[in-house]
């Protein structure tokens, strides 16, 4: 199956060859690396480091939507992340995603550089995202999220979630169409970890090629997730990135195409080596 990513009226294929995106956050409270790279400086020299390392896509975002994270003002995420996608756009041609789920942080960060609206809302947060997203070319991530990132693990319940999933890829995309935003520029995330239970997470990584029968490209972030420290029985965070790794691997030969990582090299060597097998 061909897949193609239009980004900017540029089209990505994915089909042989997928994408890393690594995350940047400009973040005291993310819940892997909180607080490393608040400083631009700092920030500036992580994403390019992960540039190095073999980041297609660089994930920047100034808003922590970890579980139970507190909402930050627009202001301040603006104040975050507008120097850090600054700076690095004029170090690199890299992709840069803004992860954002606010309107106007997407357009400003657009404005500065950034060439991706990564909203875990799937657009539905602010009511101005689609019409930020239909006045221009930028690619779109949309992914599924039960409630916010601050109610969203309370207690999360589907019937049947990887059809519920499926069924809410599906509105959205026939949703943003009818606003004039072409498929081609959405990749689906199923927001692992997003208003799942442990179970139900590991119900939808298995169910990856049900989702990827939708015909756009799948996107995932599991790294470093408590998923991977429940089902290890290992709650610390450095026992997470070589399970990443594996996950990285096993998901692509199950047809995901971009996978957000913490630790980019390993991943990025794991995703062509996997790629190298599949041919």
């Amino acid at each position: 199956m061909k897949q193609n990513w239009r980004i900017q009226g540029i089209d990505h294929d994915l089909s042989q060859r997928g994408l890393i995106m690594g995350i940047v956050n400009v973040t005291p409270d993310s819940f892997s690396d909180g607080g490393r790279f608040l400083d631009t400086g700092r920030a500036v020299e992580h994403a390019l480091r992960l540039v190095q390392e073999g980041a297609g896509i660089l994930d920047i975002g100034g808003e922590s939507t970890r579980p139970g994270a507190e909402p930050v003002d627009e202001a301040e995420e603006l104040r975050r992340v507008l120097p850090v996608i600054r700076s690095v756009r004029s170090a690199t041609k890299t992709l840069i995603s803004i992860d954002t789920m606010k309107a106007n942080v997407a357009r400003a960060a657009l404005d500065a550089g950034a060439d991706i609206i990564n909203d875990v809302t799937g657009l539905r947060g602010d009511p101005a995202m689609s019409r930020v997203a239909a006045e221009t070319d930028a690619g779109l991530v949309v992914m599924h999220m039960i409630g916010t990132p601050r109610t969203m693990q309370q207690h999360p319940e589907y019937s049947d979630v990887v059809a519920e999933v499926r069924a809410y890829f599906d509105e959205r995309l026939h949703t943003l169409e009818s606003i004039g935003i072409a498929r081609e520029r959405i990749a689906l995330d199923p927001g692992f970890g997003f208003g799942k239970t442990l179970e139900q997470n590991v119900m939808l990584l298995r169910a990856l090629p049900q989702l990827l029968e939708i015909g756009r490209p799948l996107l995932v972030g599991v790294s470093r997730k408590s998923m991977i420290g429940k089902l290890l029985g290992d709650d610390s965070l450095e026992a997470r990135d070589w399970p990443t790794v594996a996950l990285t691997a096993h998901m692509r030969e199950l047809g995901a195409r971009i996978f957000r990582v913490h630790d980019v090299k390993p991943n990025a060597e794991a995703l062509r080596m996997a790629e190298a097998i599949l041919g």
